[in-house]
């Protein structure tokens, strides 16, 4: 298996990495939109994180990946399985969180899946050919320029991400299987903006710069150059700060649910998005889920202001109005919005 860079290993850009330590903390946050310059570890990040998270168990032969420990979430192979054996438990496996990536060009039955071509020759059997969104069932999905996505396939994850589930009604085919994933999209703002509808569905949203001090771009180079030279090493270099960190995100989710969130904390989350004026109630819920993953990541019992002023920006940049009096762009706002409301 090729090496990968170690997530720890990555200097600066610690909004990116927080967000996407969130996301995998809680996956029902809504994934990470990453946007930026070209060459700042946008795609380097999200198979790091991938190959940092412990291996998932899943039920043997399953082709979507079904948790042993979900039943009601099972693909309808898994129920039969399950059905059949009874008592009996289903046999279970250890696989990577796997980390697939949309091409902009992919079809719509590459994505969604179709008829198995192979066996409907070949043996005369109506068989389904799962597709990609198979594939990232409870792993992350990873669209390269996701501002360039064609409409189509837009849509698809809308539906996707909305339900949860893949349905296929094609070619005398009926297929329904659970498709839970973590949208991880990047791009280049100046190559075009995303479909407000696709924008709103990201949890949180990052920007990425090229570092502009002399130090940081020095030790980024250094530590790229020295992976590029021997991957092997420098992985096994890193080995026991990934372990540590693996550690952290492991109690992080077990811990997840007893983090308690105030209702201090829900009435400033409110307040602040009311004085942004954030469209519907979906940028309180991500700024509070959000916000109690890094808790719990951070080993707090409870959410604080200080958990909500640091994920307010990431968690809602993406969900302001434009206003044409005021030029500032969102990042700014937002900012000007938790100072008055935290103070300086």
């Amino acid at each position: 298996m090729k090496p990968v860079f170690p997530f720890s290993a990555i200097a600066a850009q610690d909004e990116m990495k927080t967000a996407l330590m969130i996301a995998a903390v809680d996956p029902g946050i809504g994934g990470v939109l990453v946007f930026g310059d070209r060459g700042t570890g946008k795609s380097t990040a999200v198979r790091a994180l991938a190959a940092l998270l412990p291996p998932m168990r899943v039920v043997a032969g399953c082709r979507y990946h079904c948790s042993p420990d979900e039943a009601g979430a099972a693909c309808d192979e898994c129920r039969r399985r399950a059905a059949e054996a009874g008592k009996a438990r289903l046999k279970v496996e250890l696989v990577p969180v796997p980390v697939v990536d949309l091409p902009l060009g992919a079809t719509e039955d590459r994505v969604v899946g179709a008829l198995d071509l192979e066996k409907a020759l070949s043996q005369g059997i109506k068989a389904f050919e799962p597709g990609l969104l198979a594939r990232a069932h409870r792993g992350f999905l990873y669209i390269d320029e996701a501002n360039l996505l064609e409409d189509h396939l837009v849509d698809l994850l809308l539906d996707v991400a909305a339900s949860g589930e893949n349905v296929v009604e094609r070619e005398g085919l009926s297929i329904r299987h659970p498709a839970r994933f973590v949208l991880v999209g990047t791009g280049n703002p100046e190559e075009g903006e995303l479909r407000p509808q696709l924008l709103d569905r990201f949890g949180l949203s990052v920007e990425v710069k090229t570092p502009t001090d002399m130090p940081t771009r020095i030790d980024v180079v250094r530590r790229r150059d020295s992976f590029d030279r021997d991957p092997a090493a420098f992985v096994a270099g890193w080995e026991k700060e990934e372990s540590r960190l693996r550690k952290r995100l492991v109690a992080a989710r077990a811990r997840l649910p007893s983090v308690v969130l105030p209702d201090a904390a829900l009435e400033t989350a409110a307040r602040l998005c009311m004085a942004l004026g954030t469209d519907g109630l979906r940028g309180e819920l991500t700024l509070v889920r959000a916000a109690r993953a890094l808790a719990s990541f951070e080993a707090a019992q409870e959410v604080g202001n200080d958990h909500l002023r640091r994920i307010a920006t990431s968690a809602l940049r993406h969900r302001l109005r434009r206003n044409p009096l005021d030029e500032a762009g969102s990042t700014v706002r937002v900012e000007r919005a938790v100072t008055e409301l935290f103070g300086p």
